[in-house]
């Protein structure tokens, strides 16, 4: 939590995987001067690097340096950027009132080569998860996208459309088995370190058109009963049994590459 949309994004980065960090309005530049460079947005490998070829690796530092000189040594657009955020300078507003357009969690795998079966269980464990925040926003989706990276960190994406928008859980499992089967022999000869699923084409739950013939839609009672049971007696209390002794793992939102 911060003043600034820039500086409440820095915060929660600081403050990963879990934790919740406020910076006090009169502690601001003491919090984000001693963070490295790298802290600031728009800064990645390549101004990182020309940063550090002058010497330069903090924010405090970055906000010594005169906009001029900034704008030498990147360029007008980054220099003027950077230096504006070096000093907490973000003007944009938050805009509330926008829906979100996609959700989705991920899970890291690290360097052990997994079994079909436990990627399998890392899926379901991803997609039981989401389809019960989907169906708690009141949201439905159309399109399932499996992201993946791989051992050399190359990262690669495989997506589904749906024929019709929804959000029951086995609907949008299958169609997220679906992409790991198609996957599987990249998976098999790279070698897999991360997996996520996000849902998007997201609509309200009360935009569903139903399709001809009607005796196949979905009720979605099963799912209701089982978010009632969850939200009564906690997430743990009703699971799969392929779930059953296996590590939960920490899912964590889906960020831009």
């Amino acid at each position: 939590m911060a003043r600034t949309k820039f500086l409440a994004k820095v915060a929660s980065g600081v403050a990963k995987p879990d934790g919740l960090l406020v910076v006090p309005h009169d502690g601001e530049l003491a919090f984000l001067h001693p963070l490295p460079v790298e802290r600031l947005w728009g800064v990645g490998p390549v101004t990182g690097g020309k940063l550090r070829e002058q010497g330069i690796t903090t924010v405090g530092q970055v906000a010594k340096l005169g906009e001029t000189v900034l704008v030498a040594i990147l360029g007008k657009a980054s220099g003027r950027h950077l230096h504006a955020l070096a000093h907490n300078r973000d003007p944009r507003p938050v805009q509330v009132g926008r829906r979100r357009r996609s959700m989705g969690a991920q899970r890291a795998l690290g360097s052990k080569r997994r079994t079909p079966d436990e990627l399998d269980a890392i899926l379901v464990m991803l997609v039981d998860r989401l389809t019960r925040r989907l169906r708690a926003a009141g949201r439905v989706c159309r399109t399932v996208v499996l992201r993946m990276r791989f051992t050399d960190f190359t990262r690669a994406t495989r997506s589904h459309t749906l024929p019709q928008s929804t959000a029951n859980t086995e609907a949008l499992l299958t169609a997220a088995r679906a992409l790991v089967s198609t996957a599987a022999p990249m998976i098999a000869t790279q070698g897999l370190t991360l997996i996520g699923v996000a849902l998007s084409n997201l609509d309200n739950d009360d935009a569903i058109q139903l399709a001809l013939p009607f005796g196949n839609y979905e009720s979605g009672a099963l799912d209701t009963t089982l978010d009632n049971v969850r939200d009564r007696f906690g997430s743990a209390s009703i699971t799969r049994a392929t779930l059953l002794g296996r590590d939960p793992g920490t899912s964590v939102p889906l960020l831009p590459d």
